[in-house]
């Protein structure tokens, strides 16, 4: 993945769901305020437990910067997996956690994009 462009400090984290080999699945997706991609995540359930899994997993990308904030929606499981990586000092304590809906919009519109190629190749 050495193509990825380096990543600014300002996170935008939703997820959407798809449908891939005829199972339903969570596609979480992670990108910069500028619309790079930061990582992507499959998986069957939308818990805390999954999201704590999708943040390690970015946080560990060599192009990525560690995030100054963060923009989320509304998942309650995001605030506890926050809260879990920050104890174990995987995030800084002093990074900003934003839960509002519209702030959210880049990442809501690179959605759509990718459910329209889904939908033309009729899932993965």
């Amino acid at each position: 993945r050495r193509h990825l462009k380096q990543t600014n400090d300002s996170w935008r984290v939703d997820e959407t769901y798809i449908k891939v080999k005829g199972q339903w699945m969570y596609l979480y997706r992670a990108v910069d305020s500028k619309g790079n991609t930061i990582d992507f995540f499959l998986n069957k359930t939308r818990d805390q437990k999954a999201a704590k899994r999708f943040f390690k997993k970015a946080l560990r990308s060599f192009h990525v910067s560690k995030p100054r904030v963060i923009t989320v929606d509304k998942n309650p499981a995001y605030p506890i997996a926050i809260e879990q990586l920050k104890k174990e000092k995987s995030i800084p304590d002093g990074m900003q956690l934003r839960q509002q809906k519209y702030l959210n919009n880049i990442v809501e519109q690179d959605h759509r994009f990718i459910k329209k190629r889904i939908r033309s190749m009729l899932g993965f």
